[in-house]
């Protein structure tokens, strides 16, 4: 017997039958690495609205929070509250998560500035082409377009 022949007629018509769907066996989900992933993406998601909490707090050189921020100190904050660890640094940040290709970013991953010089800012990815952030001295937490083209993206895992 077919998958297609034990599926929701309605399903199959609709075209609703996604290889995940397929996957599911009794409520189980068998894919191999998926519950990692929903786990990356729940903590993502949550460190994504802890940062947009931080709205307007002030940027300080070397701060963790939970007041003030510079970049790193910022993403290391709202991961952290998202039940996830991460080095100090945006360079260290950057060598800690898995890399991806801008198609594959989802909200909440990390966005990583480069220059000549190596990393030197992160953000956290909001959507749209925009990062929650804290920027530099004399600005404080907000979201900003992404500005640049010299950017890589990280996965927290």
């Amino acid at each position: 017997m077919s998958a297609r022949t034990t599926m929701s007629p309605l399903l199959v018509r609709a075209g609703l039958v996604s290889a995940v769907a397929l996957a599911t066996v009794g409520g189980t989900l068998v894919v191999p690495g998926a519950s990692a992933d929903a786990e990356a993406a729940s903590s993502s998601a949550a460190a994504l609205r802890i940062a947009a909490s931080k709205k307007g707090s002030p940027y300080k050189y070397g701060a963790t929070g939970p007041y003030r921020f510079d970049c790193s100190g910022l993403t290391l904050y709202s991961f952290k509250r998202a039940g996830k660890r991460l080095p100090r640094t945006a360079a260290a940040q950057y060598n800690r998560t898995r890399h991806l290709s801008a198609s594959a970013r989802r909200l909440g991953d990390l966005v990583f500035f480069h220059s000549r010089r190596g990393v030197y800012h992160v953000g956290i990815y909001a959507g749209n082409g925009k990062i929650w952030h804290a920027p530099k001295p004399g600005t404080v937490v907000r979201l900003e377009r992404i500005w640049s083209r010299s950017v890589s993206y990280g996965r927290v895992r």
